[in-house]
């Protein structure tokens, strides 16, 4: 059975385990996910989950990401993702899931986005270092030979 919530990166800590030794840990904020449809073989075709995390403001969503909230009694959401393989039965729409779905021991698997930093030039992108900056080298910020 697949379970799932989604959650957004605070930060990065570090804990000790019982026997002494220093684990890094990422900290994930999992407010109450709402369940927003609920997709069925007949339906769809497939059967899956929508679930909507993160409250976004009214003048910020349109009209039809309201109405789709609305079926649920929620407010419009920021992300809207699809959790399929789950075991339809303990899901209905408007109904939250939290956290606590989850139990010590579990196994978890955690998938990012990363937050991309553009188009960047060499010396930022590959950590390169710069070439002299006087006597008409004309050689600064370039990727060298």
């Amino acid at each position: 059975m697949t379970k799932g919530i989604l959650g957004r990166k605070v930060g990065m800590t570090q804990v000790f385990s019982k026997n002494g030794v220093l684990v890094p840990v990422t900290v994930i904020e999992a407010t109450p996910n709402v369940v927003l449809q609920v997709k069925t073989n007949e339906s769809d075709g497939y059967e899956a989950v929508q679930v909507g995390y993160q409250d976004v403001r009214e003048v910020l969503s349109n009209k039809p990401a309201k109405g789709h909230a609305a079926k649920a009694k929620t407010a419009p959401k920021r992300f809207i993702r699809e959790i399929r393989d789950v075991e339809l039965e303990g899901y209905e729409v408007g109904s939250e899931i939290k956290v606590d779905t989850f139990s010590e021991g579990d196994v978890v698997d955690v998938t990012g986005t990363s937050k991309g930093h553009g188009t960047q030039g060499n010396i930022k992108r590959w950590g390169q270092s710069r070439g002299p900056e006087t006597h008409g080298s004309r050689y600064h910020r370039i990727p060298g030979a």
